[in-house]
């Protein structure tokens, strides 16, 4: 027996300052339509679109090590957006945000699937943070690797997201 996931319910992310973290995460989430559920001094809890984002400054013996991507643990958050325009909405929120960083503006990333669109940028603490929009039902749809004409899965992922000859 198998079930379908509905999606992902909420995201808890542990941060190192939260004068800088916790502010930075409450305008992300209420500038995508989320509501503020939890605040305190050391957590903020936002909830919408189906989505929950809670983040908690870590303990005080627990702070040092700086996010890496390269290690075990989370590479990146992504939320998906409704429509491209959605993308370029938040680039032009992060690029306007003193404590977050522009890793990617908004592009087209075909790479990753037909349409695909996104931008990526970090918190104040170095955690990515990804918005994309994929049209109609992306891997799934007509062109997609899934769909019912496609080539199926890639063979490869490659760290830097390019397809292996041959396999696009």
């Amino acid at each position: 027996m198998s079930i379908e996931i509905n999606g992902i319910a909420h995201i808890q992310l542990t941060i190192e300052n939260a004068s800088a973290g916790l502010p930075f995460w409450e305008r992300l989430c209420h500038f995508m339509g989320m509501k503020t559920l939890i605040r305190g001094d050391d957590v903020v809890y936002c909830i919408g679109g189906r989505t929950g984002v809670l983040v908690r400054e870590a303990l005080a013996e627990k702070k040092g090590s700086r996010f890496d991507q390269e290690r075990a643990g989370l590479h990146h958050v992504c939320f998906r957006a409704r429509s491209r325009e959605d993308v370029d909405h938040v680039a032009a929120f992060v690029r306007d945000e003193p404590h977050a960083r522009l890793v990617h503006d908004a592009e087209d990333g075909k790479q990753f699937a037909p349409g695909y669109y996104s931008v990526l940028f970090e918190d104040p603490d170095g955690i990515r943070v990804e918005v994309n929009f994929v049209p109609g039902k992306g891997h799934f749809g007509e062109r997609g690797r899934l769909g019912p004409d496609g080539p199926g899965p890639r063979g490869a992922f490659r760290r830097d997201g390019n397809v292996e000859p041959g396999d696009d």
